[in-house]
């Protein structure tokens, strides 16, 4: 599934301290990354928090690896 993460992932400074965001929710990258981290399947969380899709968690992913490839890229 090839997912664009900027189209899923919003960055707003007054909600949730301008953590990134999955599409304007409360919901943070963070939380879904701790989620999935703490061994819940993606079909766990998409049942525990029906208003994420299936996109959302794959953006959260790329958004995390574009993130750490930046910060790997700039200490080179």
């Amino acid at each position: 599934m090839q997912i664009d993460y900027k189209e899923v992932i919003t960055i707003e400074p007054g909600k949730r301290g301008g953590k990134p965001c999955i599409r304007q929710m409360r919901i943070t990258v963070y939380d879904v990354l701790s989620w999935l981290a703490a061994g819940m399947s993606i079909p766990e969380i998409l049942e525990d928090f029906p208003e994420l899709t299936d996109k959302d968690i794959y953006a959260s992913l790329q958004f995390a690896a574009n993130k750490e490839h930046l910060v790997i890229y700039k200490r080179a």
